[in-house]
């Protein structure tokens, strides 16, 4: 009885131990999106600095396994290539060994000082759980509401280990467990496939090194036993690693996968030859059935991941040279805006990376619709199959992002708890629909192209200049829309309805001119036809542009989130001097030349 009472509470300690570091690595990445891309993708341009960014970034957000799995995202996503992915791995397994360092203040001596009793995990625990619970209850803020959950989770992964250490204590006298340690102790083969088992049930090595460390309070582990578990731990995170690395993930994914099992095996064979090799010469003889402590298996930890990387370091190349020779490339045609392809779903596991990729993405849709748009009105000037081909592929492929990213931001809403992210994501799911229709008047466009070359049809010369001037506008409000979801500005958003208006008032003149050349027999009735229906996709390709610089504005300010329309009517009558310069300058720009083609 006594026994199953233990293992209860034991198991208890590493539920409590995993849903700490669960909580404490949610609020780490929620506030890591744009920030935490920026660092994976621009301090790993050597091997060296991509070792210390793994390192780093493991550090951070206290799993190996979720650094490799954001890596492989940010792959797929066009961020980070295979080179730089294979550095980052070599830095994750150095990382993911400060979970175990922290974890050792359960041995800290305080020495009779006041101070040091607040570093012991049994003084730690509750006073991160309180700070935790006044910052998520008590304040709303939502970074500060991140900075709780890390707390929170720290307090709770402590208590964890406290009830872990707390479970094992009996052990301490009992002859039956330490006999089964020193068998262990005999067989490292054992002891290595019995950490990589293990690992692969627990699905996380930190865990299990927190589970050697609470054991080592018993006082009967010794380091014959420690360090080939250890080693079998890193080997259990590969499988977990690989099984993600290979689902629905490219090749240089894939391959990313396979270099992090190379270095750990490597890493365990060469350790295991180098330690047999130590023990059989008799060196270090005080060392091999010494008693450890928790400390001593941190440091073990540590000193293995971190010989191994210098190691391996030189050999970066050879470890993706062999990454490539197992995963082989499949002859693929290059995606034109392989940006699009990003949306993967590995990058959940930071909602907020997920999210800041996603508007990324969005951005690019802008821009090959916008580019479309440019392709398919010079089609009017000359029409090119070849072009219209192109044209028709790239509007496929926004089509397909646009259910893509649909079915994706509804998925990643489930983790997203902030208001700031919240509201981005709210914008993107409607600035889609909006880009999508762009893309649709570049088809509009092509086809009324074709029809013109195929009837042989031509527009008089006054209204290529007309349609020539309206076409700059439009493209002018697209390039405004591009760069105002690129560089999410609200002073470029504020620059589009005021152009937008000038286009209105542009397209309202040529309407009117038209009906008049064709009324006076000037303009053949079936390019005129045809003219108007350009005005009319024209004029709508710039009112969703005015509908995408709202929803921009709309994340900062409440007045335009409630009522579009309006904020639009106040705008429009007020007299915002800013807004009315702009709408002067674009007059002069668009609307003045325009008015002197019919002089």
């Amino acid at each position: 009885m006594d026994t199953i009472l233990m293992l209860i509470k034991l198991l208890g300690g590493l539920a409590m131990f995993l849903y700490g570091m669960e909580i404490m690595s949610d609020g780490l990445k929620q506030g890591s999106g744009e920030a935490l891309k920026k660092f994976l993708g621009k301090l790993t341009q050597n091997a060296l600095l991509g070792v210390i960014t793994g390192t780093l970034v493991t550090a951070i957000i206290q799993s190996s396994t979720a650094t490799i799995v954001l890596t492989v995202g940010l792959i797929g996503a066009g961020i980070l290539n295979m080179r730089q992915a294979v550095s980052i791995v070599l830095g994750a397994n150095i990382g993911t060994t400060v979970t175990a360092q922290i974890i050792r203040l359960m041995d800290l001596e305080t020495g009779g000082s006041s101070i040091l009793v607040f570093f012991k995990p049994d003084t730690l625990a509750p006073i991160a759980l309180v700070l935790g619970i006044i910052l998520i209850m008590f304040l709303k803020k939502d970074s500060l509401k991140n900075g709780g959950m890390i707390a929170m989770g720290f307090g709770v992964l402590f208590s964890g280990l406290l009830s872990m250490t707390s479970a094992v204590d009996p052990l301490a006298e009992s002859e039956a467990f330490k006999n089964a340690l020193a068998q262990f102790s005999t067989m490292p083969l054992l002891g290595i496939l019995t950490g990589l088992v293990l690992t692969v049930i627990v699905q996380s090595s930190s865990a299990m090194v927190g589970i050697l460390q609470a054991l080592s309070s018993t006082g009967a582990m010794t380091f014959n036993l420690v360090y080939p578990v250890i080693m079998g731990i890193n080997l259990g995170t590969c499988v977990t690693t690989a099984m993600v690395c290979s689902i629905g993930t490219g090749k240089d994914a894939k391959r990313t996968g396979i270099v992090h099992i190379v270095f750990n095996t490597v890493g365990t064979v060469l350790f295991m030859i180098a330690m047999t090799i130590m023990q059989s010469a008799g060196a270090m003889p005080t060392l091999w059935n010494s008693i450890v402590d928790s400390g001593v298996i941190a440091n073990f930890q540590t000193i293995f991941n971190l010989i191994t990387a210098i190691v391996l370091l030189p050999f970066t190349n050879l470890l993706m040279k062999l990454s490539c020779k197992i995963i082989k490339d499949d002859p693929v045609k290059e995606s034109k805006y392989p940006e699009l392809n990003g949306l993967d779903k590995k990058l959940m596991i930071s909602p907020a990376l997920a999210l800041s990729e996603a508007a990324h993405c969005v951005a690019v849709m802008a821009k090959a619709a916008k580019e479309n748009v440019d392709l398919s009105m010079a089609q009017f000037n000359s029409y090119d199959p070849q072009v219209s081909l192109d044209i028709n592929e790239t509007e496929s492929l926004l089509d397909r992002f646009a259910d893509t990213a649909d079915n994706y931001l509804i998925e990643l809403s489930r983790s997203i708890d902030n208001a700031r992210d919240k509201h981005l994501l709210n914008t993107l799911m409607q600035c889609i629909p909006n880009i999508e229709r762009v893309g649709d008047y570049a088809t509009n466009f092509d086809e009324m192209a074709k029809k013109m070359a195929d009837e042989k049809l031509s527009f008089s010369e006054t209204a290529q200049q007309e349609l020539g001037l309206l076409a700059d506008a439009i493209q002018e409000i697209l390039r405004l829309t591009v760069d105002a979801l690129i560089y999410n500005s609200d002073a470029t958003a504020c620059r589009i309805e005021p152009l937008e208006e000038v286009i209105d008032d542009m397209v309202l003149l040529l309407k009117d001119r038209h009906t008049a050349r064709l009324c006076a027999g000037t303009c053949s009735i079936n390019a005129g036809l045809i003219f108007m229906e350009s005005l009319t996709y024209l004029e709508r390709a710039a009112d969703q542009c005015s509908s995408i610089a709202m929803l921009i504005l709309a994340k900062n300010n409440a007045a335009i989130l409630n009522n579009h329309h309006e904020y639009l009517q106040m705008l429009h009558a007020s007299n915002d001097q800013s807004y009315l310069a702009e709408q002067e300058n674009r007059r002069m720009q668009y609307m003045l030349p325009l008015e002197g083609l019919g002089n």
